[in-house]
């Protein structure tokens, strides 16, 4: 840690990734302060694996059957830095992309969104169904809110933890990428993107179902009271 530089937590939000998480904390920069592994309830070793590969990660257990939205908002209680870097830990978002997230924050923004559609950025993992089903909800999004936005259901980001106090997160599941935006729209945070690539999942199936998260989602963007 540089000494008065913000402290930099990554929370890693993850059910049965046992398989991919070493690949994920064995490139965490060593600028990362602090990682919180929030356990989904795995029935696999993904929290030991944590532990053998970094010894100081915390674990959170999440507990309570629910999905990733609520996985998120218990890493975003429980981390203690100053800047929070939300990203999945199947490996299909690189560490190496944590410097380029969070430095739009240096710079006075509050929340900052990885984008696999900005030039720079692209996707080795997305189908075309999703694909079509992500430009649809990202349409309605800007429609509604005269954002200009080019991703939506993507889960790698970050925030200045002075900035959650106007964002009571409420969602259980993948919904959750949705509502940060929204909220954050709706609260006047300053927002960025920069260019993400994202990866193949090495190993396993996502825990993402298109059409009943897709409806969710849109769920969402319909209903976040002002």
């Amino acid at each position: 840690m540089v000494q008065g530089a913000p402290q930099v937590t990554v929370l890693l939000p993850a059910r049965n990734e046992a398989a991919n998480l070493g690949w994920v904390l064995q490139r965490m920069p060593s600028f990362v302060d602090e990682v919180v592994l929030i356990d989904g309830d795995s029935h696999d070793e993904t929290a030991d694996l944590a532990v053998r590969h970094r010894p100081d990660i915390r674990v959170v257990h999440q507990g309570d059957g629910l999905g990733k939205g609520s996985g998120v908002r218990a890493g975003l209680r429980a981390g203690a830095g100053d800047i929070l870097v939300v990203m999945d830990a199947d490996g299909s978002m690189s560490p190496d992309e944590i410097r380029a997230l969070i430095g739009p924050l240096h710079r006075g923004y509050d929340l900052v969104k990885g984008s696999r559609f900005r030039p720079g950025g692209g996707s080795h993992d997305i189908t075309p169904w999703r694909r079509l089903g992500n430009r649809l909800l990202l349409t309605v999004l800007n429609a509604l809110y005269a954002t200009r936005h080019t991703d939506l259901c993507y889960g790698f980001w970050a925030v200045r933890r002075e900035a959650l106090d106007r964002l009571p997160l409420t969602a259980d599941g993948f919904e959750i990428e949705a509502e940060v935006i929204v909220r954050a729209v709706r609260a006047g945070l300053r927002i960025a993107e920069v260019p993400s690539v994202e990866l193949a999942r090495r190993s396993g199936r996502s825990h993402l179902r298109s059409i009943p998260d897709g409806w969710r989602v849109l769920r969402v963007l319909l209903r976040v009271p002002v």
